[in-house]
């Protein structure tokens, strides 16, 4: 199962830098605020809550709920990078911005995960 983990992980890493990138570009007159960390995360929770369900459910395999829920979404869901835009955030005494990145990266990314897992049912 490490090699289906892998694969997943290589994909959703990949996706994650492609999908940021053309997030950056598109928004750099709003650089402030980590656009392309934010939409990512919230996406990757969406996901990860429909994965969950199909395999809790028993609509995929546990190899897919590998390759897929583990390996895609934990590669390209990104907590090292939140946590770091965060801290920069509050380096560059922009206080109020992190705290609404901060409250709504948890908030919303609970949300999108819940919709995600009750989609399907």
């Amino acid at each position: 199962m490490i090699w289906v983990i892998g694969i997943g992980g290589s994909l959703g890493a990949a996706v994650r830098f492609i999908l940021g990138n053309m997030i950056s570009t598109g928004t750099q007159k709003v650089k402030p605020f980590p656009v392309g960390t934010w939409i990512i995360n919230i996406t990757g929770s969406f996901l990860l809550g429909f994965i969950t369900q199909l395999y809790l459910s028993n609509h995929i395999s546990e190899w897919l709920w590998f390759f897929g829920g583990v390996g895609f979404c934990g590669a390209y869901t990104t907590f090292s990078t939140f946590g770091n835009e965060a801290i920069t955030l509050i380096q560059s005494n922009k206080i109020k911005l992190a705290t609404i990145y901060v409250v709504t990266s948890i908030m919303v990314g609970v949300i999108s995960a819940t919709i995600g897992f009750y989609i399907w049912v």
